[in-house]
This record gives C-alpha cells, structure tokens and sequence, in this order.
C-alpha cells in the first residue's frame, strides 16, 4: 500500500488543479475580497462560493480532459459534482489549504424520472465531494449542490465550517431518504480522470450525449415539472 502524501505536498498545480491560471486565481480574490482571513476563513469562504456560484448541472457537462481544468469549469460557470470538487480542490491550494478529490457511489433517492432513466436507476457512479486538511486534521466537504437547487427539489443545504464533515443529508427537508454513501473510493491526490470519465460512461451510458458531453436538459426544469405534478 503506497503510504499517503504529506499535506504539505498537496498544495501543487495539477493538469486538472490549474490555480495558478488568471481565471482561478480572479475566481479566488472575489470570493475572498480584501478581508483579512485565517486558512480555514479561507477554505469556508471558498466553500460558498464554490457551492452557489457556480451552478449544479448534470446536463450539458463537459467531460473531456481540458473541460475538467479548474480554470474551464470557472469559465463555464456550471458543472455537476465532479467538476465542482475540481474548482474547490484547486481554489484551496491557492490559498495553501491542502485538498484532495473524494470519490464515492451513492443512490439519491431524489433524481428526476428522466435522470433515473438515463442513469439506469438510481445509483450514480463516483459522486465526488473533496478533503480539506486544516488544523491538523482532514475533513471532508461537499461545496456541490447550490441553494436554489436544493430549495427546488426539497434539500436542506450543506453548510461547511471548516471544523466538522460536511457530507449529503440521508433526508430531505421532508424527512424523505435523500442519499446513501454506498461505497468510497477513497481520496486522490489529483483528479483520476480516466477511472471517473470511463467509469461514469461504462456505467451509465445513455447519460452521454457524446464522448465527451452529458445530453442536454435542466435540472431546474425537471424540478419545476415535477413542483407542479406533485
């Protein structure tokens, strides 16, 4: 077993991790502002910034490996939980918060009819979240879902202070079964493009409009249809 990088080894620029490119960098300083923070301010404020200004979307996704670069998604503005565990991996380096990509399969009890069908079900393949070392300890977080898709589809928001795991509610706001954490992959170092990429495709192929892109839709139309069948 390959013994695990030192924290203080995790805060480099990675193919996926670019934060050294302007995008990333301006992306940093307008989360941040001219307030002066500890590492950890840093990180939660990068949390909410990660979590609701860039928008959650499994529909449209780029998936090719310049379309998962940090600095890309940025520029995009939206992404699902891969691509968002990408940009906060890399806007903590930026500021020396060591960071990591986790990744896990779940079953979200919540997905749309349409999204079931195209996944196959209800089990989706390397739902990613990320681990933060600060203060001496890993946590982990889950900058992902933004609020306005939670308040659509019922879900209380993550919240993330830099001291606890902020991980997905087994319940929605409703006291229905949300999310469970079927099995962990573990933490990486960098992004393992080829075991998410191929995985994703192999196990839920007809989520893909090409080789690279996820077929077109919205989540936010899907909870709305479904707010009005309900």
């Amino acid at each position: 077993m390959a013994a695990e990088t030192p924290p203080q080894d995790l805060l480099g620029v990675t193919q996926f991790l670019d934060h050294h490119h302007p995008v990333v960098q301006e992306f940093v300083e307008q989360a941040l502002g001219d307030v002066e923070r500890t590492r950890t301010e840093k990180a939660v404020a990068l949390y909410y910034a990660v979590r609701d200004k860039l928008h959650y979307e499994v529909y449209g996704a780029a998936l090719s490996r310049s379309g998962l670069k940090a600095s890309a998604i940025i520029s995009r503005g939206r992404g699902f939980c891969v691509h968002k565990s990408i940009v906060y991996a890399a806007v903590c380096r930026a500021v020396g918060v060591p960071s990591r990509i986790a990744l896990t399969d779940v079953r979200n009890h919540l997905a749309s009819p349409r999204l079931r069908e195209l996944v196959g079900g209800d089990v989706f393949r390397f739902h990613a979240l990320n681990s933060v070392y600060l203060d001496g300890k890993w946590v982990r977080a889950t900058p992902v879902f933004n609020k306005l898709l939670c308040r659509l589809y019922g879900i209380t928001p993550l919240e993330f202070d830099g001291t606890a795991d902020s991980m997905s509610h087994p319940y929605d706001s409703k006291g229905r079964r949300y999310m469970e954490f079927l099995h962990d992959y573990g933490d990486f170092d960098d992004f393992p493009y080829e075991l998410v990429v191929e995985g994703i495709r192999a196990a839920h192929p007809p989520l893909f409009a090409s080789r690279y892109e996820t077929t077109a839709g919205s989540l936010i139309d899907e909870a709305e249809e479904l707010g009005k069948t309900a």
